[in-house]
């Protein structure tokens, strides 16, 4: 190949002047910028610079000038030779730093913005249960009273058949209230767990919470010896999830509707559906309702059901969703274990 000869400053000649231009002065010099010198007549290239002693392929170098002049390099004139000037790897790189750094930018907000929400809801987590140890603390004297008086009607009235029957209802009610204290002071802590039967546990918080229902609910709920399926629960704190959605069943029902409590067996997983005939769920509303402080009651905080996910979710390995939810036929929701 035929070397391109630059204009040399020290050099008077003002023919060379004509020939090559400050600007190729500056390219020869730039070992980094590819470069193909091509006969304008023939359209064979002459030389090539820029490439490295590897890339000097003929095959190569015309694959190269057929992508410059596909993608509208203008070359520059040189007497009977065209010069082209193609980019070089740093400029490459350059084209593609700034989308670097606006990943890194993007990534670095990102994580930011992670880290800020996880330290909230860390900090949210705190506080809940703060508050529900402090009330749990806060129970603890009233209830020890309360004992001690339906223990001294007890006594005092052992007689009567009607002070009698008040007292031991009275002495359940503040078992179950003391059972609730226990409840909250175990927020927050790693629970044990233990084999139980879950058509004898559904079965107990059904036959608590019917007692209470209003007489136009009925319940339909397997009976506790209906199956044996074992699973790994801490009773004291899946009982509350059972009650929590029993109850808000009932709230939904307005008094009058049917409950119903089905169990289905899996090899390795439990069902448990819970389904009213209540009011039902907006479908914009389905996704929120475990989260804490939503809720569609005049009254209430919008706690319980997000107390239930974390039960289930956290402390027994489980998953807890709406599975239907239709407005003004009902919901169900579906609590699926791990099977022992």
């Amino acid at each position: 190949m035929q070397r391109l000869q630059f204009f040399d400053p020290n050099e008077d000649d003002g023919d060379v002047m004509d020939d090559v231009s400050i600007e190729q002065e500056i390219l020869a010099n730039m070992e980094t910028v590819p470069r193909l010198l091509v006969n304008s007549f023939t359209n064979e290239i002459d030389d090539a610079q820029g490439f490295g002693e590897s890339n000097l392929d003929t095959l190569y170098l015309k694959s190269v000038l057929e992508r410059w002049v596909e993608s509208g390099v203008e070359p520059i004139q040189i007497d009977a030779q065209l010069l082209y000037v193609g980019e070089s790897w740093l400029l490459q790189q350059l084209r593609y730093f700034p989308y670097v750094q606006l990943f890194l930018i993007t990534s670095f907000v990102i994580i930011g913005v992670l880290g800020i929400n996880q330290t909230r809801k860390a900090e949210q987590n705190r506080v809940w249960v703060g508050l529900a140890k402090e009330t749990a603390h806060q129970l603890g004297t009233p209830i020890s009273a309360i004992m001690g008086w339906v223990e001294h009607l007890k006594m005092m009235y052992a007689d009567d058949d009607d002070i009698m029957e008040v007292s031991n209802e009275l002495a359940y009610d503040v078992d179950r209230l003391s059972m609730v204290a226990n409840r909250f002071s175990k927020i927050g802590a790693t629970p044990e767990l233990e084999p139980a039967n879950i058509y004898a546990e559904l079965n107990k918080c059904r036959d608590y919470m019917q007692k209470r229902a209003p007489r136009k609910v009925a319940f339909d709920f397997p009976n506790a010896d209906a199956g044996n399926a074992q699973v790994s629960i801490n009773p004291l704190l899946f009982d509350w999830v059972f009650e929590n959605l029993l109850r808000n069943a009932l709230d939904a029902m307005d008094g009058k509707g049917k409950l119903t409590g089905r169990i289905r067996e899996e090899d390795t997983k439990i069902h448990i559906d819970i389904t009213d005939t209540g009011k039902g769920i907006a479908p914009k509303n389905v996704r929120k309702v475990f989260n804490p402080g939503f809720t569609t009651k005049k009254r209430g905080w919008g706690l319980g059901l997000s107390l239930v996910k974390r039960i289930v979710q956290e402390y027994h390995n489980g998953k807890i969703a709406v599975s239907h939810s239709e407005v003004g036929k009902g919901t169900t929701f579906t609590i699926t274990l791990p099977r022992v």
